[in-house]
């Protein structure tokens, strides 16, 4: 027969697995404890007549231990599911534990109290947005750069070793048709170095267009730079022009009086019989004054004067000699 003051005896004095001993009071950490104390009272081993209450995913049962059942271990607890109202788990835990001590009743419902205001709490926590906290894990992180490092040079080394085969069919090291490249492989070579080859056409004759418009813009800014600094000026001046004109003019009256006096009768006018060629050219008889032209502007520039020097001949003039 199972004595509770035996066990109480043995827990108190010796040794007992759930016990926490502190400096102020100790505890127990046995889960069918009401209390949480290492009292004689709240010990669920040294009372053949217990009662509990226990949560199990938010829904609170009432476990409650007889001595009738004591003899068997496991089924020595009852367990009775309480209703989720509050009142009524009240209720039934006065019908369950009607005829128990009053200290039983009280600590079981005091512990019905705490347990529904803090699943209460729970259910407001879950209804608010939280941030989700995930933990940092160095060495994953640390493998998976390691490997995005190795593909990175793997990359790299594939890369450019297809560059290097390209360079090679390119270059024609392996024949016009290599045997062992893929057919689709070396007609996209082709066609890309035929792209490339155009596209190099292209951009030189823009080249050569653009070169040829900057050498014509160039020469024409050398033109002018040079034209600048220098003006076309006639050799003859206005004054000098108008004398020519002038002797043209006189030469010519000269001529027509020459031609008169042939035609008259040699006889009749002796005073007027030619002299010997070796006179000097007298000046004919004034005529009309000669028109003068308006003077031509020149073009500003320094002024060149230039002289002539005129070898006058002892033959008398005549406009055939002329």
């Amino acid at each position: 027969m199972q004595s509770d003051d035996v066990i109480w005896s043995v827990i108190n004095t010796q040794f007992c697995s759930y016990k926490v001993k502190t400096t102020t009071q100790n505890f127990c950490r046995n889960e069918y404890n009401v209390t949480g104390l290492c009292n004689r009272q709240s010990c669920p081993l040294a009372n053949s007549r217990y009662a509990t209450i226990r949560e199990k995913e938010g829904v609170l049962y009432l476990y409650v231990k007889t001595i009738e059942r004591a003899h068997t271990p496991a089924h020595m607890w009852e367990k009775i599911k309480l209703s989720s109202n509050y009142t009524k788990a009240l209720e039934q835990i006065d019908a369950e534990l009607i005829h128990w001590p009053n200290f039983t009743i009280h600590k079981c419902k005091q512990r019905l109290t705490k347990i529904t205001q803090y699943l209460i709490k729970m259910r407001r926590l879950q209804l608010r947005e939280q941030p989700k906290l995930i933990g940092v894990k160095k060495k994953l992180d640390r493998r998976e750069a390691v490997r995005e490092r190795k593909a990175l040079s793997a990359a790299h080394l594939e890369r450019s070793i297809e560059k290097e085969l390209i360079e090679r069919l390119k270059s024609k090291a392996y024949g016009d048709a290599p045997l062992n490249v893929n057919e689709s492989v070396w007609q996209a070579v082709l066609d890309r170095e035929k792209k490339g080859q155009t596209s190099e056409k292209a951009l030189e004759d823009m080249m050569d267009d653009e070169t040829d418009e900057e050498d014509e813009e160039e020469l024409e800014a050398e033109m002018e730079n040079e034209w600048d600094d220098r003006e076309f000026v006639s050799d003859i001046s206005g004054d000098e022009d108008d004398d020519g004109l002038s002797d043209f003019e006189e030469a010519a009256d000269v001529a027509s009086g020459e031609d008169d006096d042939e035609d008259s009768d040699p006889e009749d006018s002796p005073e007027n019989a030619p002299k010997s060629s070796l006179g000097k050219r007298k000046m004919p008889p004034p005529t009309k004054p000669a028109r003068k032209r308006p003077d031509k502007k020149t073009k500003k520039g320094a002024r060149v004067e230039v002289e002539y020097e005129q070898e006058m001949e002892s033959a008398p003039f005549s406009m055939a000699n002329w």
